[in-house]
């Protein structure tokens, strides 16, 4: 893999393992809305001094509008709180991260579920892809409440 987009920075944990553990060199763009919560991470985790990192700060609907770039893994790891937002189960941005995906890509999508809604929310996720372009994969109870939701493009 070449580059990495991040939907939901946060504290950097995502990017963290990516650096630290699998030792990724390629291209990382993090899109984070708070600047509060980079200016944090910067301090305690020194996101800042990862070399191939880049942030923007930014609104990841609008963001994933707005890039022509594609990559080669997009991982959505958006929260606000413990409820994720409306749009990260659109059919419009479903599609469109999958306009941002490089043929052979994966999208890994964190989601949590407390409730019935939730695992709907989930489900339509998971049916919004066509099985001969995707193939898909649920893994349950990841950190005991979250489901990640492995996506892999077949072009």
């Amino acid at each position: 893999m070449d580059n990495i987009l991040v939907l939901g920075v946060a504290g950097g944990s995502v990017i963290k393992t990516l650096v630290d553990e699998i030792n990724f060199e390629g291209k990382i763009i993090g899109v984070e809305i708070d600047k509060y919560v980079i200016s944090i991470a910067n301090e305690y985790f020194h996101l800042d001094q990862i070399k191939n990192l880049e942030i923007i700060i930014d609104d990841a609907f609008e963001f994933v509008l707005k890039t022509n770039n594609s990559y080669d893994l997009i991982i959505i790891d958006i929260f606000q709180d413990i409820k994720m937002p409306n749009f990260l189960f659109e059919t419009f941005f479903i599609n469109r991260i999958c306009d941002l995906l490089q043929p052979k890509g994966f999208i890994l999508f964190n989601t949590m579920v407390l409730n019935e809604k939730q695992k709907k929310l989930n489900l339509g996720f998971l049916n919004a892809f066509d099985t001969t372009h995707y193939t898909t994969t649920k893994l349950h109870k990841v950190e005991e409440l979250n489901e990640l939701i492995v996506v892999e493009s077949k072009l």
